[in-house]
């Protein structure tokens, strides 16, 4: 690959249409013939658009003549300051390229994924003698075979709970597994063969780990059969038990192919992939098919211009959404992709095997891609419909609060602990689409100088490392980190903390009001405060109130749960882990011998020594930790 760059100055040329047009006629002069991606970037540097070509210099130089271009296209241009360019040896490597650079950079103009979740899978571990069957997110950084992906969290546990009913493999941790001297619970309700304490044989237990396999890999009708041979077999023996274990296996089996709605037997491994266009917004609705079953399905709304493509709009879905992600042996379309030859070709340049796109018009495959378009309509409508009641919602919240328009994002904060204990704070951030939780965050109280429990200290610590770091990190306000508005769950005291924070800061254009409960806490009854006014009440069937009550309460669960995660965490740990050297053997023995970390700290030295596994050295290490000299 090579790269070249060219910048323009705005004052050589009048208009920023001119300029822009100007700039791209002049990287023309060096542009290759080649295949590549190139970016257009505004005077800040920040990327407008990333577009991919087979030529170049043929696909550039259409952006010269903006009178050709739609309203769009020439906003783009009148902003283009500089642009950048990598070449390819090919079209498809190209495409690749533009994928990964979209979904890094989401440039305005493009057409955006919004897409910041991984799918689960189910993980059957390979690095220990007894494989362990579990549910994964994220990298595949653990030695094992992964199946999926499924649509959701739910989806992966109710398989994962009929799986250990049917093969019986174990789900505990590994450090668990080795502490275990009885069966745990799973193996009372026969949920568990209790690998643990040995309760069957490592190869009996190694031949229902590839039972598991071969079901997950498509092979459920083999597996079902043999499940069936079986519990024939152990009944006519007289088995009665084991015939019923089998038994067990086989509804365990049937409930996990339960097909979803429609599932053709010919579809193994596919992705269906329905696109629905109306009001000028766009619904794609992706069901997940792998080893003949309905792993689930998922709604996707992307970013575009009102008047794009369907075949635009599909093309840009694919190339973003498996940019990340290992595609399927098939994607089934409702619409065909833009360059769909293309597209399919570099999926399976990325996959390192043929990938088909296919846009089915009669049999099984047509009704599901129907299924699944109906899916993505009726997605589209609810989310029209709650966009329409939330706009009427936010109008009501900036004529509650004097604003000039609807809030485009609203900030609610709260904080959490137990007397000054792992103290966190919470923010919580709702606009015109909901709730939006990828931009949620979380503070862990980090000043010493406070007194625990001081409420109002907290909400300044958590106020001022926020807005410090949107002054930082976008100072002019445009890349939607500022809110329109901030809600405080207090009343007075919290309003004036935050009133201060924003005067340090020089803060003076956001608005600020906090939220009380009224007397005895009722729900309903909550006062509001803001500078210079009044504290006021709502009417209690007001919806403005219970949206807003809806906020407080967000924000509240968010900082409790964030609460009693740390404390939890806290809680898990123990003195000895802070020791270097000592594993989890030696803290096992160390637990066993004296009966918890608090004894081991108040263990003498000639007891430390006594421990099995630890030696004079470590004892003294160990001693030496709990009673530091001086």
């Amino acid at each position: 690959m090579t790269e070249l760059s060219e910048t323009a100055s705005a004052d050589t040329f009048n208009g920023p249409l001119t300029v822009g047009v100007a700039v791209i006629v002049r990287m023309l002069e060096t542009l290759p013939a080649s295949p590549g991606v190139y970016r257009m970037l505004n005077a800040k540097g920040d990327p407008l658009y990333v577009g991919k070509a087979k030529n170049l210099k043929k696909r550039v130089v259409n952006y010269t003549h903006p009178d050709r271009q739609s309203l769009r296209i020439q906003r783009m241009i009148a902003e283009t300051a500089s642009m950048e360019v990598v070449t390819t040896h090919t079209e498809v490597e190209a495409l690749l390229l533009e994928s990964n650079l979209i979904k890094k950079l989401a440039p305005r103009y493009n057409i955006l994924l919004r897409d910041d979740k991984s799918f689960p899978h189910i993980l059957v571990t390979a690095d220990h003698d007894w494989p362990q069957i579990l549910k994964h997110r994220g990298a595949r950084s653990r030695k094992g075979e992964y199946f999926g992906p499924f649509a959701s969290a739910g989806a992966v546990n109710q398989t994962l709970s009929a799986l250990q009913r049917a093969f019986l493999l174990r789900s505990c941790s590994d450090s668990v597994f080795a502490s275990r001297t009885r069966p745990c619970l799973l193996f009372q309700i026969k949920r568990c063969s209790a690998p643990c304490v040995e309760r069957i044989s490592r190869e009996d237990y190694l031949a229902l780990v590839e039972e598991a396999r071969a079901f997950l890999s498509g092979q459920s009708q083999r597996i079902q059969k043999d499940a069936a041979a079986k519990m024939v077999a152990a009944s006519e023996a007289m088995d009665y038990e084991t015939a019923a274990l089998y038994r067990d296996r086989i509804r365990a089996l049937a409930k996990i192919q339960a097909h979803q709605d429609i599932n053709p037997a010919d579809v193994v491994e596919a992705d269906v992939v329905a696109l629905h266009q109306a009001g000028g917004q766009s619904c794609v609705q992706v069901f997940f098919f792998r080893s003949g079953c309905n792993y689930g399905n998922r709604s996707y709304f992307p970013q575009h211009v009102q008047d794009a493509e369907p075949g635009e709009i599909m093309a840009a879905f694919i190339g973003q959404f498996y940019a990340d992600k290992m595609p399927p042996r098939e994607i089934i379309v409702s619409q065909e992709p833009e360059g769909c030859d293309i597209v399919a070709q570099a999926l399976s340049e990325k996959a390192g095997r043929k990938i088909i796109i296919t846009c089915p018009k009669r049999s099984d495959r047509k009704r599901l891609v129907e299924h699944a378009y109906d899916n993505a309509r009726d997605a589209l409508g609810r989310r029209m419909a709650e966009s329409s009641a939330q706009g009427k919602l936010l109008q009501g919240v900036a004529e509650v609060f004097g604003l000039d328009a609807p809030p485009t994002r609203i900030e609610v904060y709260d904080n959490s602990h137990i007397q000054g204990t792992n103290a966190v704070g919470g923010m919580i951030v709702a606009g015109p689409e909901g709730m939006v939780k990828s931009a949620y965050r979380k503070f862990n109280i980090k000043s010493e100088d406070l007194v625990p429990g001081d409420d109002f200290g907290m909400m300044r610590e958590v106020l001022c490392r926020r807005f410090k770091r949107a002054q930082k990190e976008d100072p002019d306000r445009e890349q939607g980190l500022w809110p329109d508005l901030v809600l405080i769950d207090g009343g007075q005291g919290q309003l004036n903390a935050t009133l201060e924070v924003f005067a340090d800061l020089g803060i003076d254009d956001v608005c600020v009001a906090s939220i009380a409960k009224g007397p005895d806490r009722n729900a309903g009854r909550e006062r509001f405060f803001m500078p210079g006014r009044e504290p006021f009440s709502l009417e209690m069937r007001d919806p403005v109130l219970y949206f807003l009550q809806r906020l407080r309460d967000e924000a509240h669960r968010f900082a409790i749960g964030t609460h009693r995660a740390r404390r939890a965490k806290a809680m898990g740990v123990s003195p000895l882990d802070e020791l270097a050297g000592i594993g989890p053997a030696r803290k096992k023995a160390l637990l066993h011998h004296f009966g918890s970390a608090r004894e081991v700290g108040n263990a003498g030295l000639a007891d430390l020594e006594a421990v099995p596994g630890i030696s004079k050295a470590m004892a003294k290490k160990i001693y030496d930790h709990f009673h530091p000299q001086g």
